[in-house]
């Protein structure tokens, strides 16, 4: 029994996949974060808090960047 090679298909779907990779160039916006927003500590890889597009290095910097987002828009 001969086996069926399906090439045709796979070399379509590289086509198509680095057509899009060779596009628009990637934005500045997804650039990876290295510091703490909180307190400026260089960030490490193993101990990220993650919450709402950003990076902490714990929960207690974040509920104080997050207070002071809200104590900045209410002076306004």
């Amino acid at each position: 029994m001969a086996r069926r090679r399906h090439s045709n298909k796979r070399q379509g779907k590289e086509k198509d996949m680095t057509a899009a990779n060779t596009g628009a160039p990637e934005t500045a916006a997804e650039e990876k974060q290295s510091n703490c927003l909180g307190c400026n500590k260089p960030l490490k890889k193993m101990d990220v808090y993650y919450r709402n597009g950003k990076y902490y290095c714990d929960k207690k910097c974040w509920k104080k960047a997050k207070g002071a987002a809200a104590s900045g828009e209410g002076k306004k």
